[in-house]
């Protein structure tokens, strides 16, 4: 007999429960009534009531007059997010190839989301210290390159409405800035000059340098990284040698997002 598949450790029963019910609306059924996504997903009626309120709360369903529920705008627009970054991931791939065997060194390109990073493609180098952040992997974007090149792109309020006293993790490297104020300094230098870079804030010998993917209107919607070795790359190094390929690889992408 099959052993039963243990949860994963960090399972949140209440999201997946939502989750379950968000995926039983589709063309053939675009509407439900609570006690129709009761008997579909075998769920307790008052619980299924509960996430439903939950989920219309926030936006993700719509209550209509005659008391059928659909998918509201909030998650039309996750799904055109997701469909943006799946664009963007086969536009991108080719070149971050190519810069990956030009360079020899770890490729990134990310995307924020709140207060961190979203890696959307990884071509790793073999020797990296990270090595266990993978595609789907997110990090703070305050100690990496291609999170304050985000970060910077942002007005003041949404800055601050992201950016709070725990998007600075207690674990870091050892140049990491610990609170938004010091970050301002840089996030105004990254804004003026279009580009980042981290010198040992994520982790102990790991440096990176960062560019810009430009949207319409010339908004920053995603950023590439080269990710190395602190021991084999100075700063002046990386500066010298790394920032001309990414900034022309970016411009190259950019090119074909805005199309």
């Amino acid at each position: 007999m099959a052993e039963k598949a243990e949860k994963p450790e960090y399972r949140v029963e209440a999201l997946a429960k939502g989750l379950r019910l968000l995926s039983l609306f589709d063309e053939q059924r675009p509407t439900w009534r609570v006690s129709d996504l009761a008997t579909a997903t075998g769920l307790p009626m008052p619980t299924v009531y509960r996430v439903v309120m939950t989920l219309t709360a926030e936006g993700y369903l719509d209550h209509l007059p005659g008391g059928d529920y659909r998918p509201g705008v909030r998650t039309l627009t996750l799904g055109t997010a997701a469909l943006r970054s799946l664009d963007l991931v086969a536009l991108a791939t080719p070149k971050l190839q190519r810069l990956g065997q030009e360079t020899g060194e770890t490729v990134n390109l990310a995307v924020l989301t709140g207060d961190r990073v979203l890696y959307l493609v990884r071509l790793r180098n073999s020797d990296l210290v990270t090595a266990n952040i993978q595609v789907g992997s997110t990090l703070p974007a305050v100690h990496t390159s291609i999170g304050k090149l985000l970060l910077a792109d942002l007005d003041e309020a949404d800055l601050r409405a992201r950016v709070t006293a725990a998007s600075f993790p207690a674990q870091h490297g050892p140049n990491a800035k610990v609170s938004l104020d010091e970050l301002g300094q840089e996030l105004a230098r990254i804004r003026e000059q279009g580009w980042a870079m981290q010198d040992e804030e994520l982790a102990h010998g790991l440096r990176s340098v960062a560019g810009p993917i430009r949207g319409a209107g010339g908004r920053v919607v995603a950023g590439v990284n080269l990710a190395v070795q602190a021991r084999d790359w100075s700063s002046q190094r990386i500066v010298r040698e790394l920032k001309p390929v990414v900034l022309d690889t970016c411009d190259e992408i950019s090119k074909l997002v805005t199309g």
